[in-house]
């Protein structure tokens, strides 16, 4: 005979599937140790930058019951963006996650539909849903509940379907069956390391945060560093070369979430149509979009570094 923990375990599967997750994992609701000292010693090397926020809540950061009070499990959801259509060869890059519709109300929505069934079918069952806006260590998470391993990037990986996915929790009081983690398969290569524009990746499985194109294109409020010019790659938001050099990203598979395709517009823009960018283009082509983060000033910015 089936148990109550199995059953629901399956359940939460089977409905993550139907609504779209690339796949899911579970794991005990608990104090993440490994990562408690990995975390400290990035942040006192200021790695963050100007991400003052990965200092606050740092006990929640690790331990999800101090976000859900009486929290028994982490179950974590990957979400594919991988596009069928990328921009033009020679133009200013965004990143693939910013194509379509933020992610964040896409997510979240789907979340909230998981967290309805589980308590339609199971009963009274208290969560929260976190999509990438609370002190939750996705990637932590999503690793030890055998979705992926980390990579020397330090984004998640799996042999099946490499890292072009979102990453998202349930965290919920209900005790389940839980995963067990897999293993590394990064072995001695090193491409992302060799390809990073700046030289991001100080070493294998560190990233200086506040060396990387994405957090000069989208979190630095300030003037990008002159000592950067010329290194940017054509990437005025975000950049995907870590992930576009892996090897495991040869499995990606594109998405099919229709939110997620890109405005027509958006792929056949050119570095003239950039250069000449307006305010009512930008709101038109970024309406529900992740770019909206930067603000028209802020890619007007990024686009100006890039062309000086």
């Amino acid at each position: 005979m089936i148990n109550n923990k199995t059953k629901y375990t399956q359940l939460i599967k089977t409905e993550a599937k139907r609504l779209g997750f690339l796949s899911c994992g579970i794991s005990k609701a608990e104090f993440l140790e490994q990562e408690a000292p990995r975390l400290e010693a990035w942040l006192n090397k200021n790695m963050h930058g100007e991400m003052r926020y990965m200092e606050n809540h740092f006990d929640k950061r690790l331990d999800p019951t101090l976000l859900v009070e009486g929290s028994k499990s982490v179950v974590s959801l990957l979400l594919n963006y991988y596009p069928e259509e990328v921009q033009l060869e020679d133009t200013y890059k965004l990143s693939k996650y910013a194509y379509g519709t933020d992610y964040h109300f896409v997510i979240k929505d789907k979340l909230k539909e998981l967290l309805y069934v589980i308590q339609e079918e199971i009963g009274e069952v208290n969560g929260r849903a976190f999509v990438d806006s609370a002190p939750v260590l996705d990637k932590a998470w999503a690793a030890k509940s055998g979705l992926g391993w980390i990579g020397k990037h330090s984004n998640l990986l799996s042999q099946k379907t490499g890292s072009f996915y979102f990453i998202a929790e349930l965290i919920i009081d209900l005790e389940l069956e839980y995963d067990t983690p897999t293993t590394d398969h990064c072995g001695s290569c090193t491409a992302c390391i060799d390809a990073c524009p700046t030289q991001a990746i100080t070493e294998p499985y560190v990233v200086n945060g506040s060396k990387c194109i994405s957090y000069f294109t989208i979190e630095l409020k300030e003037n990008i560093p002159t000592e950067f010019k010329g290194e940017f790659d054509d990437w005025m938001f975000g950049c995907d070369v870590c992930q576009d050099v892996c090897p495991w990203n040869r499995f990606s598979k594109s998405h099919n979430e229709p939110l997620f395709n890109p405005h027509p517009e958006l792929l056949s823009m050119t570095k003239k149509d950039w250069d000449e960018i307006t305010e009512d283009t930008f709101r038109k082509v970024f309406k529900k979009s992740a770019v909206k983060r930067t603000k028209f000033t802020g890619l007007q910015r990024n686009i100006k570094f890039l062309k000086d």
